[in-house]
């Protein structure tokens, strides 16, 4: 994973790493990987995850056919 920084600006750079990090979902496999994991413990997070992803996928096609509002859309550095 590289970063490039730019006009010695390493605040910036080290906020678009965490979002890379973020998005390759080092983060989760980092602490995933820090303890030993029950498999009981295990067989549960993905089951409780296989949920969430359903969930989500059902309520994102409720919302394209109508049946539930869309979410609001966040407005960035609106003028008051």
């Amino acid at each position: 994973m590289r970063v490039d920084v730019r006009d010695n600006n390493v605040d910036q750079a080290l906020r678009v790493l965490k979002k890379k990090m973020q998005r390759e979902g080092l983060f989760r496999e980092m602490r995933a990987r820090s303890a030993y994991e029950k498999p009981s413990e295990k067989r549960a997070r993905e089951k409780a995850d296989a949920i969430r992803r359903s969930r989500k996928l059902a309520r994102k096609q409720a919302q394209r056919e109508g049946l539930l509002p869309m979410p609001k859309k966040k407005v960035i550095g609106q003028a008051r």
